[in-house]
């Protein structure tokens, strides 16, 4: 069996989603692993993925990928595919197998599969280059709350620049952060720092399911969203920066913002 890393990224949404160069190269492989703890694969579950592959998964917890090195330690001696929601390397601990893969001098190959970062905008109509650093807002523990998420957010928005917000997933316990929860952490972490982040009319667009079936995108003011139905998970929540012109447009006509977003000359 000849040594070799496969790494998949299964995109948003389903065994059809998933690009026909990766299943093909998945049913070559002598053994599959998943991890599921950094997202998940929308509508879809373990078996479905086995169905098309031809091929028995074994579903992998944090400690295992990132302490136990079972993937590497494999792939030393034979091919092994390692997949997981979204795109395969957008998470920083699959760019660590990667890493250690070229220092055993075992051959990688990528499949990469859509990403909520490319999707999310263009599901909105927002530009992706107007973005900056995207942030992940974590379940409270007890009453702490870290700030660096907050701070982040506040410098998009003095450089006018869009902030995508993902929610935390609790991976032990299956549990995702809905939108509510997120924008309900928003506005204490206002009430903290008090720095003029977010009000009750601040604009905010909530994604939830981007790339599947059940997608829905809902733009509107915190005061109305928190009370909305907006969707299951998983959610993105983005808050707008400067707005250009066709991007007030998009909001409006795509995500049902209210009209006043456009702003009349």
């Amino acid at each position: 069996m000849a040594s070799e890393l496969i790494l998949v990224g299964l995109g948003l949404s389903g065994v059809d989603g998933i690009t026909v160069k990766a299943l093909e190269a998945l049913k070559l492989c002598d053994k599959v692993y998943a991890e599921f703890y950094t997202s998940f694969l929308i509508n879809t579950n373990t078996s479905d993925i086995e169905k098309a592959i031809s091929k028995k998964i074994e579903v992998l917890c944090r400690k295992q990928v990132e302490e136990e090195s079972i993937v590497i330690r494999d792939a030393q001696t034979m091919c092994v595919g390692f997949i997981t929601a979204g795109d395969v390397m957008a998470a920083t601990t699959h760019v660590d197998l990667r890493i250690q893969a070229r220092e055993l001098d075992i051959p990688v190959r990528i499949f990469h599969g859509v990403s909520i970062f490319s999707a999310c905008p263009s599901s909105v109509g927002l530009q992706p280059y107007k973005f900056g650093r995207t942030i992940t807002i974590p379940f409270l523990d007890g009453d702490y709350q870290p700030r660096s998420p907050y701070d982040h957010i506040l410098e998009n928005k003095k450089r006018g620049l869009h902030t995508m917000i993902l929610l935390d997933i609790h991976a032990d316990e299956m549990r995702y952060m809905t939108a509510k929860e997120a924008i309900e952490w928003l506005i204490m972490s206002e009430k903290r720092w008090k720095g003029g982040l977010i009000n009750e009319n601040t604009l905010l667009v909530v994604a939830s399911q981007v790339g599947s079936s059940n997608e829905k995108i809902t733009a509107g003011y915190v005061k109305d969203l928190i009370n909305m139905n907006l969707g299951e998970p998983l959610f993105t929540i983005i808050l707008p920066g400067s707005l250009h012109y066709m991007e007030q447009y998009s909001l409006v006509y795509f995500a049902k913002a209210p009209e006043e977003v456009i702003e009349k000359e």
